[in-house]
């Protein structure tokens, strides 16, 4: 003690000849710092003795030349502090107490001192969020959220940020911080208050809290999201569709607005009636006819003059055809049928018979059987489809255009076919039995029958077509096979030319008997007998007649 009076003695009444500049040492809260004395440039040999102080006058050691440094009672330092060879002070542990200047006074060739000032630092915690609102109201100045941070220094900052950009103080905007430190450690806690009146665009705004300090990286908060309510400024009418709308159609009429929350309840104008919906906005227009074609308008329940409205077009196509189901005309009739239309707009007509397309409206001056058939007249406009049909029958009694015989191909066969013409379907009797008949296909109106034989006398024959409104009958002579025969030789004398000219004479010649032996015996018939030869008819006069005269005809045939 002796020694530290008589060296702060000398301190007070020797000039200083040299003073050194305050310097700044930084430190971490909690770690080991190291305070050099002269920047570390002292040399053992310049120094006689050492001292360690803090503040004014509180002493922490003492280092003689050549002996071990004493440790003053100190309870912040005593087992704390220690001095290292080129004289800096070594802290452990240190904190807030810590911050202040530290001197080191050097007795040697001189008496010299350098002061060292300590700054502790120590990063803040991370941002809390706390008090946070629900719900922000437009020019409404609400308290969104408190932004809390603690254990730093120096004090943090901290920010308030919206969409990326920094908020500051203004008339919707008011931002309130507050610092503490605690008496305990020292460190400094942090705390910002958030009021904001928010406007419409902050709808899906995201605000968020920024901790910024020199030792640390910004800390920034989870994005904060509000619901902003406002009140309604406008009412849309919605057509659930886009249309065009048709008879038939359900529409659904949709009103929205645009506050928030939004409205439960509506009123729908529906041609003028109002119809109140509770807890929903939609309203659905049924079964649609032209009738609804007008304009439709909803509103607030609550405020009706916020109301908008929609012009809704009903499209409608109405087709009537004259005539309709199956349609009976006669042969050689004329025939027109007409189609009334009416549309909302511009529409279109085609007709076909069957598949096969017609150019314009069925009209006909002078009917034929293929003219019958179903017509079908569709008719379009704007997705609009009406379709009319109605079948043509066109009818008359048979007639028969054609009836003829001739060769069946490689055999002796007669082929007899009736060509008949009438409608309906005309049915065949043929007045000779036969199991081999045939039919074409029935088109229209005409028909071909047919029949083979195989003839031994001369026969005519007879074909009745019949239906419902009459008959036709014809009648045609069919030669024997011997006839046949003769007249296919007598073709084919003509294939051979001069050669065969004497075959030729005799086969005339037998043709010539022949004629005069059926002449003969048709004179007989008509002069002892009467009626007409039909195969399958009893002839008058007795059995032995008959067989006389079959007999005789069949000689004179083989002659």
């Amino acid at each position: 003690m002796h020694w530290t009076a008589l060296l702060t003695c000398v301190l007070a009444v020797s000039v200083m000849n040299q003073v050194s500049s305050l310097e700044t040492v930084t430190a971490n809260y909690g770690e080991t710092v190291k305070i050099p004395c002269n920047n570390g440039l002292l040399k053992a040999e310049d120094v006689d003795i050492i001292k360690w102080k803090y503040d004014t006058d509180s002493s922490i050691l003492v280092k003689r030349a050549g002996k071990n440094a004493t440790i003053a009672d100190n309870v912040n330092y005593k087992t704390r502090v220690s001095i290292q060879e080129d004289f800096s002070l070594v802290i452990t542990k240190v904190t807030m107490a810590d911050q202040r200047t530290f001197t080191c006074m050097v007795s040697g060739n001189d008496i010299l001192e350098y002061s060292v000032q300590l700054q502790i630092y120590k990063a803040p915690s991370q941002p809390q969020i706390t008090k946070q609102a629900n719900v922000m109201e437009i020019g409404k100045m609400t308290a969104l959220a408190q932004c809390h941070t603690e254990g730093a220094n120096p004090p943090a900052v901290i920010l308030w940020i919206k969409n990326k950009a920094t908020l500051s103080n203004s008339t919707v905007v008011k931002i309130t911080t507050t610092k503490d430190v605690d008496s305990v450690t020292g460190l400094s806690a942090t705390t910002s208050l958030l009021e904001y009146a928010a406007v419409k665009e902050d709808i899906d705004a995201k605000f968020t809290c920024r901790v910024q300090h020199p030792k640390s990286a910004d800390m920034d908060s989870s994005p904060l999201n509000f619901t902003v309510n406002y009140p309604t400024e406008k009412v849309e009418l919605q057509v659930g569709s886009k249309g065009p709308f048709k008879e038939g159609d359900n529409v659904t009429l949709k009103c929205t607005a645009d506050g928030n929350p939004p409205p439960t309840s509506y009123n729908f104008y529906i041609k003028g009636e109002k119809k109140t919906v509770e807890n929903s906005n939609t309203y659905t227009l049924r079964n649609i006819t032209r009738a609804h074609t007008g304009e439709y308008k909803c509103s607030l329940v609550d405020k009706e003059d916020l109301a908008d409205s929609k012009q809704i077009t009903v499209d409608y196509l109405e087709v009537v055809l004259s005539s309709t189901g199956k349609v009976v005309k006669k042969l050689g009739e004329s025939f027109e049928t007409t189609l009334d239309v009416k549309a909302s707009g511009t529409t279109q007509t085609s007709w076909k018979k069957g598949k096969t397309k017609l150019e314009s409206l069925p009209k006909f001056d002078n009917l034929k059987y293929s003219d019958s058939g179903v017509y079908e007249g569709v008719v379009t406009m704007n997705g609009l489809v009406k379709t009319k049909t109605f079948e043509l029958i066109v009818e008359g009694a048979p007639v028969i255009k054609d009836l003829f015989k001739k060769r069946a191909d490689g055999s002796s066969n007669k082929v007899l076919s009736c060509e008949a013409e009438g409608s309906p379907k005309p049915t065949v009797q043929w007045s000779i039995n036969s199991t081999n008949v045939h039919e074409t296909d029935y088109v229209d109106g005409r028909i071909t029958y047919s029949i083979t034989l195989i003839p031994k006398v001369n026969l005519t024959v007879s074909c009745t077509v019949s239906n419902a409104l009459g008959y036709a009958v014809s009648s045609i002579n069919i030669s024997t096979l011997a006839d046949d025969v003769t007249m296919d030789k007598q073709d084919q004398t003509d294939e051979y030319g001069d050669q065969t000219t004497m075959v030729v004479g005799i086969i005339i010649g037998v043709l010539l008997a022949l004629l005069a032996i059926a002449l003969a015996y048709w004179l007989y018939l008509k002069k002892y007998r009467q009626g007409t030869w039909k195969t399958g008819e009893k002839e008058d006069g007795s059995a032995e007649e008959s067989k006389k005269l079959e007999e005789n005809q069949s000689q004179k045939a083989d002659v």
